[in-house]
């Protein structure tokens, strides 16, 4: 989407305004037309990301997002997987998909909630590309690696037991 369009209309707008207050006027309209216009596309960026939100939260658990790409916003929709099943290449190899099964993630899933996670660079690439080779969004590859993270032993109890129990973490006694 391009504001330039939007952005130009405001300007035009200013300096139709400015016209009914004379020569001072315009000449102080045409001085803020070139600050104004990286505020206003500021302004529209954040009118369209709240609008985002809203029909995000509409839509839940689909979404909208807005994206930057050259300083242009571009609206993301992701629907869910359950309206529109995406097609799994046959020839995405098996160790790249999680081990949990993406019916049991959907199924027990029930209520979702939002949560804003900040990713390194390099490493929403490599999520990005991982969920395109397997055919899913991103939220989708996502939601999946973490069940699956969450599935693998991670070596150590997740609760003490009581001492003397076979997996306890606690010991007493004397210390000399």
């Amino acid at each position: 989407m391009d504001l330039t369009r939007h952005v130009d209309e405001l300007q035009r707008q200013l300096s139709a305004a400015a016209a009914a207050g004379g020569d001072e006027a315009r000449e102080l309209a045409g001085r803020l037309t070139a600050p104004l216009d990286a505020a206003a596309r500021l302004v529209l960026l954040e009118a369209l990301s709240a609008a985002a939100g809203e029909i995000s939260a509409e839509l839940a658990p689909g979404s909208v997002d807005v994206r930057l790409r050259g300083g242009d916003p571009e609206f993301v929709v992701a629907v869910p997987e359950t309206a529109a099943p995406a097609a799994v290449p046959a020839t995405v190899p098996a160790a790249s998909a999680p081990a949990v099964s993406p019916a049991a993630v959907e199924t027990e899933a029930g209520a979702t909630t939002r949560t804003t996670l900040r990713l390194p660079d390099h490493l929403k690439t490599r999520a990005e590309l991982a969920a395109a080779r397997e055919g899913v969004s991103v939220n989708t590859w996502l939601v999946r690696a973490v069940a699956a993270a969450l599935e693998q032993p991670t070596g150590r109890p997740e609760q003490q037991g009581p001492p003397g129990k076979p997996g306890s973490t606690r010991l007493t006694g004397w210390v000399r």
